[in-house]
């Protein structure tokens, strides 16, 4: 047993710091992860955002995994979007032909991410969305919540799930169109302007 003396006053040096974990960007994204859509398709779009904290700063070790119904709005039922060669085991890449409708980026340096995938079509009574879960340091459960497009305001008003939203928060849950194919999704954690967040049971 270690005895202290308490009539000395000693020095006690702080525990060393760390960043909390998970941490994600090691082994799970992969080359080619953003692109879902079949290479030249004509309809692909480009989906792009940000990720930041609660203080508005980027988040540079985040990523997203993305997964959305075909423009037909069936859920594709092919395998996997990763191909690895049998003998090594190595990354192939994707055959870019079939759509299989995921996918996973990680965010850059600033906090951005894009994604190159086709646009959903309607499943049931709702609007057409993408599926997004978001991984990142200090989130020890990830979090979900989704990418609603912006092109037709009658279905987004009809959509179960919307309709649920309060409104000065459902346009965190819809993407702004930036022209020529390309949409804006901004996820911000925490704070003011926070994403609407799912939680299944």
């Amino acid at each position: 047993m270690t005895k202290i003396d308490t009539s000395r006053p000693e020095t006690v040096l702080p525990t060393p710091s760390h960043t909390v974990g998970p941490f994600y960007g090691h082994a799970l994204p992969f080359p080619g992860g953003g692109d879902i859509a079949p290479v030249g398709h004509p309809d692909t779009i480009t989906l792009q955002g940000y990720i930041t904290d609660g203080e508005g700063n980027p988040l540079p070790d985040a990523f997203l995994e993305l997964w959305g119904a075909d423009p037909s709005g069936d859920v594709p039922q092919v395998d996997g979007s990763i191909r690895r060669d049998p003998a090594s085991g190595g990354y192939l890449g994707r055959n870019g032909v079939e759509f299989t409708g995921w996918g996973r980026v990680q965010t850059d340096a600033n906090g951005h991410w894009t994604a190159r995938t086709l646009r959903p079509g309607a499943r049931g009574r709702g609007a057409p969305y993408i599926s997004v879960c978001v991984f990142a340091r200090g989130l020890l459960v990830h979090l979900y919540t989704r990418i609603y497009l912006p092109d037709d305001e009658a279905v987004l008003t009809a959509d179960p799930l919307l309709a649920r939203v309060s409104a000065e928060r459902r346009d965190t849950l819809i993407a702004r169109k930036q022209g020529d194919g390309t949409y804006r999704f901004d996820i911000r954690l925490q704070g003011e302007g926070e994403t609407v967040f799912l939680e299944f049971q």
